[in-house]
């Protein structure tokens, strides 16, 4: 990736001029999100750390950009428009369509979750439910864009919208000159071909200076790295990261990936989940998985980009409030400070007042108390008991743990996945 030798600005189907441009197109219709350094954040990975904000566009995302750039280009005569999305893109078209009083439809997949759909809806979009698959309600779209005469809006490859989404580099870049490296999700590759078409031109420029560009994907996930490198990873699977689960990237995006991207890392689930939890605990920032996926690189991948200036780009903040409650749990029980023990006690009276008894003695509070008698491998008076309790960090675990061995008590851990 981007080893050939550079591509004259035509050869490329979005230049920076298109991207300047569409930048003073929607400059005054999307807001300016701000790009602020993390001290935490880099003084825990080992770089300068800039984030650029955009899960604080009125939609939460930075789909706006590009779809808000291909409706200030259409026709005045246009009968409307119409996407398959059941994600940010929906929610980006919907809105500025409304705005500027073009009629939108949106096609979804009949499992879309109600949330997404209501929320849809509520920016007076006509949302038409169609199949079980993204596949399936994006040809009933296609379908309905010949019957209907409606304007076809990609989310992804279409050079109006990858112009629009690379305006948030133009901000990152002149709100902090000194970025030398570019982490940028990647689904179907719009907003990093954007991105790096902005990376590219300050990088040519008399007196300038290399910025890296460098894709992430969710491990279950990795389309574009398969495209790029030739493999041939499946790519399937519930990853927390449901923005960029893409299992085709675009046609045009992926030739610009690979003209202009430096690399592709892959990023587990458990990475993800630990970057949606720590940008909420040190940020004070609601992100969705896709969003976090530049936080998760850097944090699975500390020595490739340590000492180096890094601007990530938040991208959005549409997460289900109960998962986003199941992540901040589980990465509660990874440092220790949630747990949940398994204990072995005599079926007798007494046995688990002794045993709380300890955990009294070790300050540690005890949330529920789960009983096992009939579904066990042990005789008819064993007893297992599970005991779910909070500590305040992994050492004081570690004495509880001490504690009931000493006294006796058969006690394991279970663990997260």
């Amino acid at each position: 990736m981007a080893t050939d030798p550079l591509p004259a600005a035509e050869q490329l189907p979005v230049t920076i001029d298109d991207v300047r441009a569409a930048h003073i197109r929607i400059a005054s219709s999307i807001v300016r999100t701000p790009t602020f350094v993390s001290k935490t954040l880099s003084q825990l990975t080992g770089a300068t750390v800039y984030l650029k904000f955009e899960n604080l566009q009125f939609t939460a995302a930075y789909k706006e950009r590009g779809a808000l750039n291909t409706l200030m280009q259409l026709d005045s005569e246009t009968k409307g428009v119409i996407a398959a999305s059941a994600g940010n893109h929906a929610q980006g078209l919907a809105y500025h369509a409304h705005r500027l009083g073009i009629p939108a439809t949106i096609v979804m997949p009949t499992n879309t979750p109600t949330v997404k759909v209501t929320q849809t809806e509520g920016h007076h979009a006509n949302v038409v439910l169609y199949g079980e698959t993204f596949d399936a309600a994006y040809a009933h779209a296609r379908e309905l864009e010949g019957e209907r005469g409606y304007t076809f809006v990609h989310p992804f490859d279409d050079v109006r919208v990858i112009a629009g989404q690379g305006t948030v580099a133009i901000e990152m870049l002149e709100d902090v000159p000194e970025i030398d490296t570019l982490i940028t999700p990647i689904g179907g590759g719009g907003l990093i071909s954007g991105m790096a078409v902005v990376a590219r031109a300050v990088s040519e420029k008399a007196g300038g200076r290399p910025i890296e560009v460098i894709g992430v994907e969710a491990e279950l996930f990795p389309s574009m790295y398969n495209r790029i490198n030739g493999t041939n990873m499946p790519c399937a699977g519930d990853t927390l990261a449901e923005g960029i689960a893409v299992k085709e990237p675009g046609v045009i995006t992926s030739g610009m990936v690979r003209q202009l991207v430096d690399d592709i890392v892959l990023v587990s689930e458990r990475s993800l989940e630990e970057a949606v939890s720590l940008l909420l605990q040190i940020e004070k920032t609601v992100v969705e998985g896709a969003g976090a996926a530049g936080l998760a690189a850097l944090l699975q991948h500390p020595e490739r980009f340590r000492g180096k200036t890094v601007g990530i780009i938040l991208c959005g903040g549409n997460i289900d409030t109960r998962l986003l409650a199941n992540v901040l749990l589980r990465d509660l029980a990874r440092s220790g400070r949630l747990a949940r023990l398994r204990i072995r006690l005599q079926d007798q009276p007494g046995a688990l007042f002794n045993v709380a008894r300890i955990f009294d003695q070790q300050r540690v509070n005890i949330i529920e108390i789960y009983h096992q008698r009939v579904f066990t491998t042990l005789p008819a008076k064993g007893l297992i008991t599970d005991i779910e309790c909070e500590t305040r960090d992994r050492a004081h675990l570690d004495r509880l743990m001490v504690a009931l061995t000493e006294a006796g008590y058969e006690a394991s851990p279970v663990e997260l996945a």
